[in-house]
């Protein structure tokens, strides 16, 4: 993989990441069948090819996932004319299936997706695993309603496989936090109970409603790097934004740093205006390690997919000066 090429300065001095000039990468317009948006979409590398999962909604609402390629990760897209994960007729995921992220698990030697199914009981997590991105092997619900914003680590820690997930259900408290969880499987069947990892802050800050994951967590010297979503909601309604933290290798409850500031917000036209304004949502992150650039592929506006890049150190740099816990 190569360095993507220049970026567009950042729109603000306080964000970490640089919006492409290409953006949106990807829009309605660019699917092979009629569809209202694509957004949110997961991020891997194969064989040379950027490849991202999108979540695409229907013109009923109702989302699949559907696969685009492209040799540089920025243009000359080519999209799968066939979802790669649509409803197969449960109930569970009758409404469609949504922001899927992506990990490559050398002991499967297969790309786990997890992703949220929905349907009446909820939203749920699903899981399936590629080895090519063009079938799929479905293992199915693996956390129950309501329940979503999963991905799990490349690895397993102490025998045990980790989720980072959110149950949107009663948890730890009185009322939903909309906080980021973890769990811990043996057989990515069977699923312990959730344990805390990060919660949203108190009072007026910008991830004080509810957070969760963005694309999976990333493995470094210093810790496992945590890419996530916060929402503020304002009388105009909800504000998503992007933050920082980091977790210890060996005990990924344990909270090491986290940023104060948002590193990535709404602040171009097209994160601004679309069918749910004011929205930065990533899923899908690439690391290129001789250059050590991260891609950070994001839905704007719940519309289009676009494209932020930074450097791993500055990222580090950041996160490590933060305060701990």
């Amino acid at each position: 993989m190569t360095d993507v090429g220049s970026t567009e300065p950042r729109v603000r001095e306080r964000e970490l990441f640089f919006r492409h000039p290409a953006n949106p990468l990807l829009t309605a317009d660019d699917w092979p069948y009629p569809v209202n948006a694509v957004l949110n979409p997961a991020a891997a590398q194969l064989d040379g090819t950027t490849v991202l999962v999108a979540r695409v909604e229907g013109l009923t609402g109702l989302s699949h996932l559907s696969v685009a390629r492209s040799a540089n990760g920025v243009d000359g897209w080519t999209v799968d004319s066939e979802p790669l994960l649509a409803p197969a007729g449960k109930v569970s995921e009758q409404w469609g299936f949504e922001d899927p992220r992506v990990v490559f698990v050398p002991e499967l030697e297969r790309w786990v997706i997890t992703c949220t199914a929905y349907g009446p009981a909820g939203p749920a997590v699903f899981l399936a695993t590629t080895e090519d991105f063009v079938s799929i092997e479905r293992y199915g619900i693996i956390r129950q309603p309501e329940d979503k914003n999963a991905a799990l680590l490349p690895h397993r820690i102490d025998g045990k496989w980790i989720l980072f997930h959110r149950p949107t259900a009663q948890f730890g408290g009185p009322r939903p936090h909309g906080e980021i969880l973890l769990s811990r499987s043996a057989d990515l069947l069977s699923w312990s109970a959730p344990e805390q990892v990060l919660r949203p802050r108190e009072g007026a800050w910008w991830d004080a409603s509810r957070i969760g994951i963005g694309p999976p967590l990333l493995r470094t010297e210093h810790g496992w790097l945590l890419i996530y979503h916060g929402v503020k909601e304002t009388v105009s309604g909800s504000i998503y934004r992007i933050g920082l933290a980091l977790l210890d290798l060996d005990e990924p409850t344990r909270v090491l740093h986290r940023l104060p500031e948002w590193i990535l917000g709404p602040l171009a036209p097209y994160e601004r205006e679309g069918d749910v304004p004011n929205v930065v949502f990533p899923c899908g992150l690439v690391h290129d390690e001789a250059s050590d650039q991260i891609r950070l592929y994001y839905g704007a506006a719940d519309t289009s997919i676009c494209l932020a890049t930074a450097q791993l150190d500055d990222l580090l740099a950041a996160v490590l000066a933060a305060p701990a816990g």
